[in-house]
C-alpha cells in the first residue's frame, strides 16, 4: 500500500501519517534530511528509510536499489490481490484537525484513471505538466493517469512562475494542470508571452475557485480559457468544464461521465435548479473508506453517496457553480488547513489562553489565515510577529499571517469558539465600513 505525503509535511505531520498508516519504511528526499531526523516514527519504522539523491552516498538509497541486482531470495510481489485490496492511502485534512486516509483500492483507483483519461480524452500524444503538489488529488490523478495511457508527465521542482515558465518553452505540455494561485503568479510573470502556451490544448485549475481576474489575465496572455475542475481525494475530478462541452466561466461545470451528484437541502431531500444544496457524489471511484476510521466513513459514505460538504448551485443546463463550504477547513493555495490544528500551534506559547483561527477570503490564495487570541493574566508582552513565528515552528506554511489580540475570546451557545464573529471582525478590519479594498 503506497502513501503518499505532502512534501511541506513539518514532523509532526510526518508522525502523524506514519502513526495512522502503519508504515513499514519511508522514502524520502535528501533535502528534507532535517524533518525527518526530527521525526519520532522514522527512527521506528521497521524497514527503515530509504533516501534519494544524497550526496554523501549514503544507504539504503533509491539510485541503489534500481540498479541492484534483486536477491535470489528476494519474496515476490503478490499477482492475485482481489480488486478490493488497499492500493493506496492518501492524506487529506479533516474537521476533527487530524488529516484521514483516504483508502483507494486497485479498482476505485482504476476507474479513477480510467474516467480521466476518457473525460479529458488522453492520448500517448499529450504532455501533461501537472504543477502542483504531488501528493495533491489533481497532479497526483493526472500524472498517474496519464503515464496509464500512455503520455508523457513532466515534473516541476517547484511551482513558481520561472520554473514553470521554462517547463513550458522546454517540453511543450499540450496540458496543463495548476492551482489558481499558481496560475495567477505564471499569467502575470511579464516574461510570460502568448508563444509560451501556444502548444497547450488544455489548462485545467481547481482546488479553489478560479477568480474573474485569474480567468480575464489567462485569456489576455494565451488566447485560452481556463478549465475549471473539482473534485476529492475521496473519489477523484467528478466535475470540469471537459473538451466536448462549452466552457462557463464561473463554473465547475458538469458532472463527468461515470459519476452522479445529488444536490440535497439539510434534510436530504432534493434541490431545484438554482438553489443551494450540498453535493454528493457517487461512482465506482468513491474510496472504500477512511483507513482505520469507520465512524468517519459511515458519516461520510451513506448508501453508496458520499458527502462532499460542499454547497453547490446548478443551473438547467446542468453547469454546478461551487458556493462554499460548510467545513470549517480553510483552503490556502489549494491546501488544506485546520483551525483547530493551527489554534493548538497559538495555546502552546505560554502567553496565550484562548486561541480562534479563520479563513478570510482572497482573490490569490483562495483564503488566508487569520487567528485571534486572548492571553494570560499574568502574561508578558507578546507580539502578533512573535506568535506568528512561534505556530511557524509547529505548523510550518499553515501559521496565520495575522494575529490579534483580544480581551475576551467570543463564545457561542456552546461554549466553543464562535468563528463567525471572528470572521466578520476579520473581515471589518480588511475592509472597513464596507469598503472592498
Amino acid at each position: 500500500v503506497a502513501v503518499p505525503l505532502n512534501y511541506r509535511y513539518m514532523p509532526p505531520e510526518i508522525d502523524h501519517a506514519l502513526e495512522v498508516s502503519g508504515a513499514s519504511i519511508l522514502v524520502h528526499h535528501a533535502e528534507r534530511d532535517a524533518d525527518v531526523a526530527a521525526s519520532q516514527r522514522a527512527a521506528e519504522l521497521p524497514l527503515g528509510t530509504v533516501v534519494c539523491e544524497a550526496s554523501d552516498g549514503r544507504a539504503p538509497s533509491v539510485e541503489a536499489l534500481l540498479t541492484d541486482d534483486v536477491a535470489a531470495d528476494a519474496p515476490s510481489l503478490p499477482t492475485d490481490l482481489p480488486a478490493d485490496h488497499p492500493l493506496a492511502i492518501c492524506f487529506t485534512s479533516g474537521s476533527t484537525g487530524k488529516p484521514k486516509g483516504v483508502t483507494h483500492t486497485r479498482s476505485t483507483m482504476g476507474w479513477m484513471f480510467a474516467k480521466t483519461i476518457v473525460n479529458f480524452r488522453f492520448t500517448p500524444d499529450d504532455v501533461i505538466l501537472p504543477a502542483s503538489s504531488g501528493s495533491h488529488i489533481g497532479a497526483y490523478l493526472f500524472s498517474l493517469a496519464g503515464l496509464a495511457a500512455g503520455c508523457r508527465v513532466d515534473v516541476a521542482h517547484s511551482f513558481d512562475a520561472h520554473e514553470v515558465l521554462a517547463l513550458l518553452r522546454q517540453t511543450r505540455p499540450t496540458l496543463l494542470v495548476m492551482l489558481p494561485a499558481a496560475l495567477i503568479e505564471l499569467v502575470r510573470d511579464h516574461d510570460a508571452g502568448h508563444d509560451d502556451f501556444a502548444s497547450l490544448r488544455l489548462c485545467m485549475s481547481g482546488g479553489d475557485s478560479v477568480a474573474p481576474e485569474l480567468e480575464r489575465l489567462f485569456h489576455e496572455k494565451s488566447g485560452m480559457e481556463i478549465r475549471e475542475v473539482y473534485g476529492m481525494t475521496e473519489f477523484g475530478v467528478s466535475h470540469a468544464n471537459a473538451p466536448g462541452r462549452a466552457n462557463r466561466l464561473g463554473s465547475i461545470g458538469g458532472v463527468l461521465a461515470g459519476y452522479r451528484m445529488w444536490v440535497r437541502d439539510d434534510q436530504g431531500g432534493d434541490v431545484d435548479h438554482d438553489q443551494d444544496g450540498r453535493l454528493w457524489v457517487h461512482g465506482p471511484s468513491v474510496m472504500k473508506g477512511y483507513w482505520n476510521r469507520p465512524d468517519a466513513t459511515r458519516e461520510t459514505i451513506v448508501e453508496g453517496w458520499l458527502d462532499t460538504g460542499d454547497v453547490v448551485r446548478v443551473d438547467r443546463e446542468g453547469y454546478v457553480r461551487f458556493r462554499g463550504r460548510k467545513k470549517q477547513i480553510i483552503v490556502h493555495d489549494g491546501s488544506n488547513i485546520s483551525p483547530q490544528e493551527v489554534e493548538a500551534s497559538l495555546i502552546a506559547h505560554p502567553s496565550v489562553a484562548s486561541a480562534g483561527v479563520i479563513g478570510v477570503h482572497d482573490l490569490v490564495h483562495g483564503e488566508n489565515v487569520y487567528a485571534y487570541v486572548t492571553l494570560e493574566p499574568e502574561a508578558s508582552a507578546v507580539t502578533s510577529r512573535e506568535l506568528v513565528a512561534f505556530s511557524r515552528e509547529a505548523v510550518g506554511y499553515k501559521a496565520p499571517d495575522q494575529v490579534m489580540v483580544l480581551d475576551a475570546m467570543p463564545l457561542n451557545a456552546t461554549g466553543k469558539v464562535d468563528r463567525p464573529t471572528l470572521k466578520r471582525m476579520a473581515e471589518a478590519r480588511i475592509h472597513p465600513e464596507g469598503s472592498t479594498g
